[in-house]
């Protein structure tokens, strides 16, 4: 709720005066019964790209511990991190669209790519963009493919 009076007036109002705005909106919206039950309401300021960023980089770093479990390497170049954070960036929706689009167009493919038998243990994975899609091949120090 208010997720529109934040989009509108973030960085031009206090904190305090964004959150008062929103606590508006959510007492137009419950019934004071509901309100009373709740000890404290956060009010979060919109992801900027910058943000999205370090996020995915976080969110990738963990698939990376994930895959080299499996002895398995991926390395994304500046092209497919750029893609992930443009399809993953929405500022009303904040890193939601982020995680779904790094399931969508890198974790999905690159495991169909595993399975079919592409990529397998101790390869290094180049992973970059072209034609506004994720392309995946192997790494040079791989000596694979």
């Amino acid at each position: 709720l208010g997720s529109d009076l934040i989009q509108a007036t973030s960085g031009e109002v206090s904190y305090e005066e964004m959150r008062d705005g929103v606590m508006g909106v959510v007492t137009q919206q419950f019934r004071p019964e509901f309100l009373n039950r709740i000890d404290d309401a956060v009010v979060f300021h919109p992801l900027d790209r910058d943000e999205i960023v370090r996020i995915a980089a976080l969110v990738l770093q963990k698939l990376q511990f994930r895959l080299s479990e499996h002895g398995v390497c991926v390395n994304l170049d500046d092209s497919a991190m750029s893609l992930l954070v443009d399809v993953g960036y929405d500022p009303v929706y904040g890193a939601r669209p982020l995680r779904r689009a790094l399931q969508t167009h890198l974790e999905n493919p690159l495991a169909e790519a595993m399975l079919s038998g592409r990529f397998a243990g101790e390869d290094h994975i180049h992973v970059s963009a072209s034609g506004g899609k994720l392309t995946f091949g192997f790494d040079e120090i791989s000596g694979s493919g």
